[in-house]
């Protein structure tokens, strides 16, 4: 396992130094981009999980950040600017990577802001590696993928990402699930709030990061709740009560009210800081100013 330096400007980034780390799953080696941004104390940013993830959903915290730390963000395996391979994604993946790339980059314990689904694995870590984090946030914690989130049983999810997963039947299912009207319309329900910032040339780049070649494989994992770190909102809780590293949630106002209702039932853990925000699922990107203001002097104090 390497890193290596890709360049010192990428256009689908926020201006750092883009770098590649060569990891091994299952003796297949898949290149993970990062980029790096700012000097000070280490900070990890983790996009959410989406169809249309990239660093670059945290470019604007990025920015606001590299003042104060070097700030470290990442495109998952399957995701972004990383290897896409066709391989089975769930959570053994993203646990083992998460692991092994915190440990092959920083030296002393970090403080990490985790978008969405990322809280999961952030959390699994943190409790089976105490001093890897100092602080926590999480932003619009989420921990069900969109489908058993919407009732599909295990079985039916399944299928669906079999089916997405098959050589021609899937690239049709998935092109149409990915049209730039549609990515338009679930920016609209869920993950955006002020819809004039979904411009033709904003929506046009989310399209462009859904059409690389094996882009679905990922995508259909995370739709279908295969790649849930957790399964239930129990263990999900219990890992925040067995941390001891402190922990804020900033709570998006305008989640779809099952993921609020949830996001508000881990602010009320003992211990837990929290703070309510504008914003929904997208809230890291759309408003990165009003989340660095709120988290600001947890990250310092």
């Amino acid at each position: 396992m390497s890193t290596s330096l890709l360049s010192t400007y990428d256009p689908t980034g926020f201006g750092g130094v883009v770098q590649e780390y060569v990891w091994q799953w299952e003796n297949q080696p898949l290149r993970v981009v990062y980029e790096t941004l700012g000097n000070g104390s280490p900070l990890l940013l983790l996009p959410a999980f989406s169809s249309v993830s990239t660093r670059q959903e945290m470019a604007g915290l990025a920015r606001l950040l590299a003042p104060h730390f070097q700030v470290v963000a990442i495109d998952w395996p399957g995701f972004g600017q990383s290897s896409r391979p066709s391989i089975d994604y769930r959570p053994e993946i993203y646990q083992q990577f998460l692991g092994d790339f915190v440990q092959a980059v920083f030296s002393i314990p970090i403080t990490v802001i985790a978008a969405g689904h990322a809280a999961g694995y952030v959390l699994q870590l943190a409790h089976q590696q105490p001093d890897t984090f100092s602080k926590i946030v999480l932003i619009a914690p989420t921990w069900r993928g969109p489908l058993p989130t919407m009732g599909a049983n295990p079985m039916l999810a399944g299928v669906v990402r079999g089916l997405v997963r098959s050589p021609i039947v899937g690239q049709i299912l998935y092109k149409l699930n990915t049209t730039p009207s549609f990515l338009r319309f679930m920016y609209r329900r869920h993950v955006f709030v002020d819809t004039a910032k979904l411009t033709p040339s904003f929506m046009e780049k989310k399209w462009q990061s859904t059409q690389k070649p094996g882009a679905r494989f990922a995508s259909a994992a995370f739709v279908t709740g295969n790649i849930d770190a957790v399964h239930n909102q129990s263990d999900f809780l219990a890992l925040v009560q067995s941390l001891s590293v402190p922990i804020m949630v900033v709570i998006a106002e305008s989640s779809p009210p099952k993921s609020r209702a949830e996001m508000e039932v881990v602010a009320a853990l003992p211990g837990v800081r929290s703070v309510v925000l504008p914003g929904s699922l997208g809230m890291h990107e759309e408003y990165p100013a009003e989340i660095f203001a709120a988290i600001e002097d947890f990250l310092h104090h």
